[in-house]
């Protein structure tokens, strides 16, 4: 049988490097490469057809959330486990939401990790406990202390990946007046003045 083929897509080289430390003493498992942006990670995929991706939560341009459909497209058969320090993140439900395989923490140990892996390739979903339904409504509840709203939250996050109003407005389908109104709402209800406070208040609040 074919080892099994695992990318990593992941912003932090000491996560790669831990990861390959991790993975490195399993033969029937190889890391064929590493991504730190999405864009990278979709060509990846599409060039190495892994069996499972290890997907951060956060990368620079794009949350794991937005990645999954172009990974699915670039790699039907890849299964998506997302990786994550943080067990109560906001965006941790949206991964959830869609679609991907398994939840693991960046605190695994090399056999939790190996057994995650292959137990993934043969279908089992992976979520950590510590991730699991319990945890699902405190995070949604996390997530909307602050008054957003569901679409707000979804223009935040194209805000703090750094596209323009005109951008998230292609990219989400919506009218350009309409972003602008919810880029609005979301400074009022985060108390911030301009996007860098917004994106600053967001991230101290644990919804990026």
């Amino acid at each position: 049988m074919s080892a099994v083929r695992v990318v990593v897509v992941d912003d932090h080289p000491v996560v790669v490097d831990g990861v390959q430390l991790l993975l490195r003493d399993d033969e029937a498992i190889d890391v064929v490469g590493s991504a730190a942006d999405g864009d990278a990670a979709v060509r990846l995929v599409r060039e190495q057809q892994p069996h499972v991706v290890l997907l951060d939560l956060r990368l620079p341009d794009v949350m794991a959330s937005e990645l999954v459909e172009p990974l699915r497209g670039a790699s039907a058969g890849a299964r998506i486990l997302v990786f994550t320090a943080y067990r109560d993140h906001a965006g941790l439900p949206a991964a959830i939401d869609a679609g991907v395989d398994g939840c693991l923490l960046k605190d695994a140990g090399a056999t939790d990790l190996v057994s995650a892996v292959h137990q993934a390739v043969r279908g089992v979903p992976i979520f950590d406990p510590r991730v699991g339904d319990q945890e699902t409504p405190r995070i949604r509840s996390r997530l909307f202390d602050t008054g957003l709203t569901p679409r707000e939250y979804d223009v935040l996050r194209q805000v703090a990946a750094g596209r323009t109003n005109p951008e998230i407005a292609e990219r989400l389908g919506l009218a350009r007046y309409t972003v602008t109104e919810y880029v609005r709402n979301a400074m009022r209800k985060l108390q911030a003045r301009n996007r860098i406070e917004l994106i600053t208040k967001a991230t101290q609040s644990g919804l990026l």
